[in-house]
């Protein structure tokens, strides 16, 4: 079942990739609606990739670990 701090946990395993590349990222939030909220920052903020990085690598991640997240979205 996903929690926050299971999410944070597999957040971390994803950050030392964005964080090669000069990025970051942030957990901010797991909605009723099981949604995961993030925030890219460094190079990965405003980078044209990055919805690409959230959907087909974080979200893909996050949702092969915890198959009732519906989404991971950026704010």
């Amino acid at each position: 079942m996903a929690t926050r701090e299971n999410i944070i946990e597999a957040i971390e395993t994803i950050r030392p990739y964005l964080q090669r590349d000069g990025g970051d990222i942030e957990f901010v939030d797991y909605t009723e609606d099981k949604i995961v909220l993030v925030k890219l920052q460094g190079a990965c903020h405003g980078c044209p990739h990055a919805q690409a990085t959230i959907k087909g690598g974080v979200e893909r991640i996050l949702k092969e670990a915890y198959p009732e997240i519906v989404a991971v979205e950026a704010v």
